[in-house]
């Protein structure tokens, strides 16, 4: 399965006519399997803990970053860290994601911890994707760290997501904001039986004319649990707006803990946040169609998640 995964992953990193065209770095089971560096974008692995450093060249436009992680074995717990460090102007798309298919007893965990520094005017578009899978018993556990440090005028576009197969999964992101520094957070999730996933967004605004968004979109099934603590701290003149919205379903159960505070008089932090059930409406209008009350149901969450 492994030499599968890994070749459909080249194909989407190879361009048109085979050739590589981005920085790729493929890890499986707790190592490296193929690293790949470009002109403009240079992969260096640590040396004193396992993980990379990511050297994107000042001005670097147009490129690809491609991270993926799998792992297969079960019972391993894999720890990695991985730094980027994005130069002044560059505007790059970063994209990581773990895969774990467990099919034995024990417990397999992927825990990824990722800084950037973003260098001034710089914009990156960061895409995680999480997935689990497997016959086994053994739980598959996800905890991901990112942390952020933006220069002035730079922006950051970050997609999360996760939705199907995940055991349990803990999500800190702490991002501090320059001057005019712009950070957008979109995250996606959906859990289901008795899974657990906690996401613990903290967002320091502390240059003048910073901005950000935060929206979280969450789907609860079944027996499974949700918790959406997210913190913005206005520490200048800047504007915040935290969004959060999750279906709820069968004995589900879901928190969401925001947390405002303006340090400065022209700090404008907004806070909305929604938990309902799928609407009967939407659900009557597709079963008139024909539809089951399953594949109505499908409908309604792929869009919301989408």
């Amino acid at each position: 399965m492994i030499d599968t995964v890994i070749q459909s992953m080249l194909s989407t990193i190879a361009g048109i006519n085979g050739k590589v065209e981005g920085a790729f770095n493929l890890r499986e089971n707790g190592q490296g399997v193929e690293r790949y560096s470009t002109e403009n974008i240079k992969i260096v692995p640590k040396k004193d803990k396992p993980g990379i450093d990511i050297f994107i060249r000042p001005g670097t436009r147009g490129e690809q970053v491609h991270i993926p992680v799998v792992l297969t074995q079960s019972g391993l717990n894999d720890l990695v860290y991985n730094d980027f460090f994005i130069g002044e102007g560059a505007d790059v798309t970063i994209i990581a994601g773990c895969g774990i298919h467990n099919d034995g007893c024990d417990t397999t965990e992927h825990d990824g911890i990722h800084s950037f520094k973003i260098g001034k005017n710089a914009h990156i578009r960061y895409v995680e994707k999480h997935y689990g899978e497997g016959t086994g018993t053994g739980e598959r556990v996800l905890n991901p760290t990112t942390i952020v440090d933006m220069d002035e005028g730079s922006s950051c576009e970050m997609e999360m997501v996760q939705i199907a197969g995940v055991s349990s999964t803990i999500r800190k992101t702490e991002a501090n904001l320059g001057a005019n520094a712009k950070l957008l957070i979109t995250e996606r999730l959906m859990t289901h039986d008795d899974q657990r996933a906690d996401s613990d967004v903290v967002i320091h605004l502390n240059g003048a004319g910073s901005s950000a968004q935060v929206i979280s979109r969450s789907v609860a099934k079944d027996r499974s649990s949700q918790m959406f603590h997210p913190i913005a701290q206005g520490n200048a003149l800047c504007h915040a707006h935290i969004q959060c919205d999750t279906i709820l379903m069968d004995e589900a159960h879901v928190q969401s803990i925001p947390e405002i505070e303006a340090n400065h008089p022209d700090a404008a932090i907004i806070h909305e946040a929604a938990i309902g059930r799928i609407n009967n409406e939407q659900m009557l209008k597709l079963k008139t169609l024909g539809l089951s009350e399953e594949e109505a149901e499908k409908i309604i969450i792929d869009a919301f998640l989408e």
